[in-house]
C-alpha cells in the first residue's frame, strides 16, 4: 500500500513540475524572451511521450530560435515537429513561411498547400501563401487567397489589410489610403495605424506617416511591425541613431533580424 502511495505521490509531483515548465515557457515566450522559451521548449520537447504535444513543443521552439535568428536550427525544430505530427496543419505552415523567407517559394507553396488539405479554413496558411503569390508577382492569386479568407472569416483584419496592401504594392497609394480610412474608421488598431503609415510613408508624406506609427505604438507598445516602419521614416528625416534603436526594440520584441540587415547597413558601427 505504501509503495502504492508513493507512486501515486511521485507521479502528481512530476506532473505538478512539467505544467510549471509548461508555464515557465509559455511566459517567456510571452515576454518575448525567446532564448528562455527557447531553452524550456526544448526541454519539454524532448522529455514528452505524446506525438502531438510533443510536435507543438517542437514548433514553438521553431519558432522562438527563428526569433532569434536560429534559422538553421529553427528548421530542424519544425521538421522534427512535422515527424512528431504529420497533421499538423500549423507546422505546415511555419516551414511554409520560413522556406518563402529563404527565398523557396516553390518548397513554401508545397507545405502550405499541404496545410490547406489539412485545414481548408486556416487564415493564416492563406495570409502566408498570398504573400508567397506576392512576392512571385501572382496578384491575382494573392488577392484570391485573401478574399478566400473572407468567405468564411469576413471581419478578418489581416485579410482586409493584405487586400489595401496589394494595393499599395501595386502603386495605387490613393485607393490603399482609402482603403485604411475605411477600416481605422471602423476600427482603430494598431496594425491599421502601421500599415497607414507605411502608405503616407510612400506617398513621402512624413509628418503624417510618424503620427500614424507612433499611433500604432501607442496602442500596442510590442507591435514590433511599427517600429520598424518608425525605423524607415527616421532614416528618410536624417534622424539614423533614433531609427537605428526602432530596429533594436522591433528585433527584441521578435522581428527577426535576418529581414532587416539591409537596414542595419545604415546604422553607424560604435567601436
Amino acid at each position: 500500500m505504501k509503495k502504492h502511495l508513493l507512486l501515486a505521490a511521485f507521479a502528481f509531483s512530476s506532473l505538478h513540475f512539467y505544467a510549471q515548465d509548461k508555464k515557465v515557457a509559455e511566459e517567456c515566450f510571452k515576454k518575448a524572451d525567446y532564448k528562455c522559451a527557447e531553452e524550456q521548449y526544448s526541454k519539454l520537447a524532448q522529455s514528452e511521450k505524446i506525438q502531438q504535444i510533443q510536435s507543438e513543443y517542437y514548433n514553438y521552439l521553431g519558432t522562438a530560435q527563428r526569433r532569434l535568428g536560429k534559422t538553421s536550427s529553427a528548421f530542424k525544430s519544425y521538421e522534427s515537429a512535422l515527424k512528431a505530427n504529420p497533421m499538423s496543419a500549423a507546422v505546415y505552415a511555419n516551414l511554409g513561411s520560413i522556406h518563402g523567407q529563404k527565398g523557396n517559394k516553390q518548397a513554401a507553396l508545397d507545405y502550405l498547400s499541404k496545410g490547406l488539405q489539412i485545414e481548408p479554413e486556416n487564415a493564416d496558411i492563406y495570409l502566408t501563401r498570398s504573400k508567397v503569390y506576392e512576392n512571385l508577382g501572382k496578384k491575382d492569386l494573392a488577392a484570391k487567397d485573401l478574399n478566400q479568407i473572407l468567405t468564411f472569416a469576413p471581419d478578418n483584419i489581416y485579410a482586409r489589410t493584405g487586400l489595401a496592401n496589394l494595393k499599395k504594392n501595386s502603386g495605387d497609394l490613393e485607393g490603399a489610403l482609402k482603403d485604411y480610412n475605411t477600416l481605422i474608421s471602423e476600427k482603430p488598431e494598431s496594425l491599421l495605424y502601421s500599415g497607414r503609415g507605411d502608405v503616407y510613408f510612400k506617398l513621402k508624406k512624413n509628418k503624417e506617416a510618424l503620427a500614424d506609427v507612433n499611433k500604432a505604438i501607442s496602442i500596442d507598445p510590442k507591435f514590433s511591425q511599427a517600429y520598424v516602419n518608425k525605423a524607415l521614416i527616421l532614416f528618410e528625416t536624417a534622424k539614423p541613431k533614433e531609427a537605428c534603436a526602432s530596429l533594436d526594440k522591433a528585433v527584441s520584441l521578435g522581428y527577426e533580424k535576418p529581414l532587416l540587415l539591409s537596414y542595419y547597413e545604415k546604422c553607424e558601427i560604435k567601436k
